[in-house]
């Protein structure tokens, strides 16, 4: 074997050896299918999920239109509720500031009747007041006229009494 020979077949060696370690054609043509599929995957995946997004948009917005349809109709009937209470205590704050005027009526009805019978106790006191007065001064008349013959006898008594010792008689 000759060098030349040596060398050829060093050369052919690295190259197999090169070519086994460097990917072909077909390698990357395989690679590529596989990015491709895997695009063609994720496109579709995109896509399926733009369609779930915009379904779930739609069944948001219809859902949110029904829950305000139902909140408007629930307002309208609050309202009507909330004015049905408005009423109903309007009517029984009249009703009851009436029979509040009707009750004051007749306390007042029955204060002026206290205030007769006051009266009529005061005047029968009065009265009453002025017959002790009259009886205080015929008692104080009488106790002063017993008075005075109490000391008259007890007076005409002293008197005999000092005749009596003085023997005078």
């Amino acid at each position: 074997m000759n060098d030349n020979e040596k060398n050829t077949h060093s050369i052919i060696e690295s190259k197999m050896l090169l070519s086994n370690m460097v990917p072909d054609m077909s390698y990357f043509e395989s690679r590529f299918e596989i990015m491709q599929n895997n695009y063609e995957e994720v496109r579709r995946n995109q896509d399926n999920f733009r369609e779930q997004l915009r379904d779930m948009r739609t069944d948001m917005d219809r859902r949110f239109t029904e829950t305000h349809r139902f909140i408007e109709k629930n307002n309208d009937d609050f309202r009507e509720h909330l004015r049905n209470i408005k009423e109903d205590m309007d009517r029984r704050f009249n009703e009851t500031h009436s029979d509040m005027k009707e009750r004051f009526y007749q306390v007042d009805k029955r204060f002026e009747q206290v205030d007769k019978r006051f009266e009529q106790i005061i005047s029968s006191i009065e009265k009453i007041g002025d017959k002790i007065d009259h009886r205080d001064e015929r008692q104080r008349k009488f106790t002063l006229r017993m008075f005075s013959i109490a000391i008259s006898f007890t007076g005409v008594s002293v008197l005999g009494v000092l005749i009596k010792v003085l023997n005078i008689i």
